[in-house]
C-alpha cells in the first residue's frame, strides 16, 4: 500500500499527513492531530473517526468507520505507535458511515459500544441500509453494552467530557464537549459552515437548529468543534458565517 508519511510537533500541536490510496481510487485527506485529537478520514463517504487522549495515553475511539483493511490498519498504527490504550468506544450516533469499524475495535481491544438508546433503531438498521446502498460486505454492529445519557461525564485518563443532547441530524445525536481543552466532538450535527442533513429518517431540521442553537453556540467562541465529515472549525466562525445559522 503505497504511504507518504510526514510530522511536525509545534509546542502542543501536532500535524500528521498520510496518503492512502485505497479501492476506491481516492487519497484519504490528511490526518489531523491537534490538543491530543486525532482525526481520520475513512470510507467512501469521508467520514471522520476521532480519537481523544490524554498524558495518560487512554483515549476514546469515536465512531470507526473505517471500512477497508488497510484503513483499519492505519487506526490501528496509530494506536500502538502513539502507546495510546483504548477505554471505550463510543458512537455520536448510528448512521452506517460511522458504525463501519464497530465490530473491529469491539473485537480488537474488547471494548463494549456506547450509545444513546435512541440511536438503537438506526443502529439495528444497518445492514438493511447497507443493502440499499450496495455496500459489500459490511460487518453487523454489536449491540451497546452502555447507553448514554445527556448531561452524563464521559471519564478516560485524567480527562472527562460532557455529554450534549443534539438531536436533528439523528434522532439522538450526542456531542461531547471537553471544556479544559476547549475542544467539541460533534458528530454530524455542525460542520465547517454547513450542518447535517436532516432527510433521513427520524432527522428533523427545527429539532437540528435547536440542538445547534442551544446546546452548541452557548459554548466559548473559540472551542474547537471536530465534526464527523470535513474540516475543523470553531463555534465562533460558525455563529458569524454558517448560512445555515
Amino acid at each position: 500500500m503505497p504511504s507518504n508519511n510526514f510530522c511536525q510537533t509545534r509546542s502542543k500541536k501536532v500535524f500528521i499527513v498520510a496518503k492512502i490510496v485505497d479501492v476506491f481510487g481516492y487519497f484519504a485527506p490528511p490526518i489531523h492531530i491537534q490538543i491530543m485529537v486525532a482525526t481520520f478520514s475513512f470510507n467512501p463517504f469521508a467520514e471522520n473517526t476521532v480519537i481523544v487522549y490524554d498524558d495518560t495515553r487512554d483515549c476514546i475511539i469515536f465512531d470507526p468507520g473505517c471500512y477497508l483493511p488497510e484503513e483499519r490498519a492505519a487506526l490501528q498504527s496509530f494506536i500502538e505507535t502513539n502507546h495510546l490504550r483504548p477505554v471505550r468506544l463510543i458512537n455520536t450516533h448510528c448512521h452506517l458511515d460511522h458504525v463501519f469499524g464497530n465490530k473491529w475495535v469491539s473485537d480488537t481491544w474488547n471494548l463494549a459500544l456506547e450509545i444513546h438508546r435512541g440511536e438503537l433503531p438506526v443502529l439495528q438498521s444497518f445492514t438493511d441500509v447497507c443493502k440499499r446502498y450496495g455496500i459489500p460486505n459490511a460487518e453487523p454492529s454489536p449491540l451497546p453494552g452502555r447507553f448514554i445519557n445527556a448531561g452524563d461525564v464521559i471519564e478516560f485518563g485524567h480527562s472527562s467530557l460532557k455529554v450534549l443532547f443534539t438531536p436533528g441530524h439523528s434522532p439522538a445525536s450526542l456531542s461531547f464537549y471537553n471544556e479544559k481543552e476547549g475542544y467539541l466532538i460533534a458528530g454530524d450535527v455542525l460542520f465547517f459552515e454547513s450542518i447535517g442533513r436532516t432527510d433521513l429518517p427520524g432527522g428533523d431540521f427545527d429539532t437540528l437548529i435547536s440542538s445547534i442553537r442551544e446546546q452548541l453556540f452557548t459554548l466559548p467562541g473559540e472551542t474547537i468543534v471536530y465534526p464527523g465529515h470535513g474540516d475543523t472549525t470553531t463555534i465562533r466562525h460558525e455563529m458569524e458565517y454558517n448560512p445555515f445559522l
